[in-house]
């Protein structure tokens, strides 16, 4: 065996809380998907679990304060390009384009249902914006082709292995690859917050105003998310895969979503 296959299969098997993980971190984590993942479950469902994140994006200012991030990073690009992945109904590219007039967005998402629902609304109307099926760990974009690669509340999707491949991609298609998700704690601080979730989704579905039939499958996947979160270790684990610097951004609420920002060291040119 080389010594890359054997990087690849220690990547592979890496737990979620990275490669120091403890024996509870371990059992806390699954490879269980997402309704959001699934070929067996129906459009309806899928959707009901985006409209709610959209509705708790809206009402906790979560896409401003990312649409924001995202425009900081190109803050000295003239004419910036922006592809965003896993977009779900597009609301954060719709936000950067608000906040910035320069800025074209290729908003992206591996669901063709989300595709549509973003093509019919602002962003397919407008001039400066470009929306279409893509897989976030398979971007088709040549080299250096955006000057930032955004993936919002969906990196936890992938494991391991392609979450390595997907990082390297990034950053052949971006200068930088931004990723807002939340960060894996401690295996006991895990368990507080699985027994504790349940609580605080009822919770935030009340501000959030949610439909009641949102709430049950936003919970199924909410619970599944936080088992499969990475830890601060195990992206710093993905990134030296491909020899990618990576940079954390850890403030405020343990329960918010975090930047994790990387860059390749000679990223390629545009």
């Amino acid at each position: 065996m080389t010594q890359q296959q054997s990087s690849v299969l220690g990547i592979e098997a890496m737990p979620r809380g990275g490669p120091g993980a403890s024996r509870l971190d371990q059992f806390l984590q699954t490879d269980r998907l997402e309704f959001t993942d699934r070929y067996d479950v129906s459009d309806v469902v899928k959707q009901r679990v985006v409209d709610a994140l959209d509705r708790i994006g809206h009402r906790f200012g979560v896409f401003e304060s990312n649409a924001r991030l995202a425009l900081e990073l190109v803050a000295g690009v003239e004419n910036p390009r922006i592809l965003e992945l896993g977009a779900g109904h597009g609301r954060l590219s719709a936000r950067i384009l608000e906040l910035r007039p320069d800025v074209r967005v290729t908003a992206t998402d591996l669901d063709p249902a989300s595709v549509a629902v973003m093509a019919a609304g602002p962003l397919g109307a407008d001039p400066r914006a470009t929306v279409r099926v893509t897989d976030g760990t398979a971007i088709e974009d040549p080299d250096g082709s955006y000057d930032l690669v955004v993936w919002a509340a969906g990196f936890h999707h992938l494991p391991p292995g392609v979450a390595a491949r997907a990082i390297a991609d990034a950053t052949r298609v971006g200068r930088r690859f931004l990723v807002v998700d939340g960060i894996r704690p401690s295996g006991p601080a895990l368990l507080v917050r699985i027994m504790l979730f349940p609580l605080m989704m009822l919770l935030i579905g009340a501000l959030a105003r949610l439909p009641l039939a949102t709430i049950p499958p936003t919970l199924h996947d909410g619970l599944i998310t936080r088992l499969r979160l990475y830890s601060v270790s195990a992206f710093e684990a993905l990134a030296a895969e491909s020899n990618i610097s990576v940079e954390f951004r850890i403030e405020g609420s343990p329960e918010r979503d975090h930047p994790v920002i990387f860059t390749r060291s000679q990223p390629p040119t545009r």
